[in-house]
């Protein structure tokens, strides 16, 4: 198979002989840089679009997708009504009612303040993780039990191991709404047996939460009806369109929230820095480039005398300029192959054998997800190319404008 005749000139350019030694280590030390460049970069956006995704995806299976408030003085002592009407909202798949409180817990080795969740256990499977993240016990074991027994308490293991109480075990919880006596307002105390012990997968919610049944939450906090309602929608994309939706059919009684809005400045926080460290990454492609414009300009001094005599036998300038472009652009492509192979296999080592780790209590998950892709993989090899194209261009114009004559005349 015979080469087009840039494509052969600029292939017996690039693997130099002895005398052109230097350039072609500097070929070689070109594509190295690119290849590092590459492989860096997809490093580095695998790594934060991993733990974007994992937190993403551990705050959503730890919490609702939409909250919902009934505003008035009535609010939601009657709730079953509102139940079943957002359970009539397209993309709506559960809908559970939540009241949220603050206690004291103590066990015979420990304490801690935490945050009391009253939840129906049946409805709410639905909307959140937390049944699935059941690692010891039984949400269902919240339901009453025989007279006289302790009410049934699920924690986080987090929690679970700070206290040390697990499965069986009795803990007093203390609320600060309490009982009017002669010594004034007494906090309300109530023993409980934990009856399962939950994994999350993030720390606020392992070390933090506490469920109980929604009618033992309510005496304890003493409420008369649920807080707000949680919902769970079929795509977690369409929660913002399902919130503003209720608020603009429903009535003006009624308040939204949607995950995203909850966690905008988390999720902006971790955009802006894939961004800055994309950027910072980048320029290890950019300094590749400035080699490459680098050995170019040295190739094409050398071979001055070459270039005058194919201009002689008649090679145009167009053709000169593309045996030099495409010496770049073999450097670029090796280079970024390379980077690519080498990126994709560490992100997957990485990924699998969970390499990296972190601090729960300060990152909320205990390694770093790598995930690659395949938009950002793409995005990479073009921007990879391109700027490899692009430092072709300046040594590229100067080989097809030299002049035969000048270049001969002391050959």
């Amino acid at each position: 198979m015979r080469l087009p005749f840039e494509l052969y000139v600029a292939l017996r350019y690039l693997l130099a002989r002895r005398r052109q030694a230097f350039i072609s280590l500097i070929s070689v030390i070109s594509t190295i840089g690119v290849a590092v460049g590459v492989m860096a970069l997809l490093i580095a956006l695998a790594l934060m679009t991993g733990l974007q995704q994992e937190l993403r995806d551990r705050i959503v299976g730890s919490t609702a997708h939409v909250y919902v408030w009934k505003l008035g003085e009535a609010g939601l002592v009657e709730y079953d009504g509102e139940i079943d009407r957002l359970r009539e909202i397209p993309r709506v798949i559960g809908v559970a009612p939540v009241i949220l409180g603050q206690a004291l817990v103590t066990s015979g080795t420990g304490e801690a303040f935490i945050t009391i969740k009253g939840i129906d256990s049946a409805l709410e499977a639905d909307v959140t993780e937390v049944g699935a993240a059941i690692r010891s016990g039984s949400l269902d074991a919240l339901e009453p039990q025989a007279a006289g027994a302790p009410e049934g308490l699920v924690i986080g293991d987090g929690l679970a191991a700070e206290l040390g109480a697990f499965v069986g075990d009795e803990v007093t919880l203390m609320t600060p709404q309490g009982r009017l006596s002669p010594m004034g307002v007494m906090p309300r105390t109530r023993r409980f047996r934990v009856v399962g012990i939950f994994d999350m997968g993030l720390h606020e919610f392992d070390t933090a939460y506490a469920y109980v049944r929604l009618d033992v939450a309510a005496r304890l906090l003493d409420r008369s009806g649920a807080d707000f309602l949680e919902l769970k929608v079929d795509d977690v994309y369409a929660a913002p369109d399902v919130a503003s939706w209720i608020m603009r059919e429903m009535g003006t009684n009624y308040l939204t929230q949607d995950w995203s809005d909850l966690n905008r400045s988390l999720f902006s926080a971790l955009w802006l820095e894939k961004m800055a460290i994309s950027i910072t990454v980048g320029l290890i492609v950019a300094v590749a480039a400035l080699n490459i414009v680098a050995s170019l300009v040295l190739l094409v001094m050398d071979k001055s005398r070459d270039i005058a005599i194919l201009k002689t036998m008649g090679t145009s300038a167009r053709s000169i300029m593309v045996i030099f472009m495409l010496q770049g652009l073999i450097i670029g492509l090796v280079g970024t192959a390379i980077g690519a192979i080498g990126g994709v296999a560490a992100t997957q080592i990485l990924d699998r054998y969970q390499l990296v780790q972190l601090p729960s209590d300060v990152y909320q998950v205990t390694y770093v997800p790598f995930t690659l892709e395949p938009l950002d993989l793409a995005l990479v090899l073009a921007s990879a190319v391109v700027v490899c194209f692009v430092a072709t261009i300046y040594p590229s114009r100067q080989a097809s404008s030299l002049d035969p004559a000048q270049a001969l005349r002391y050959q």
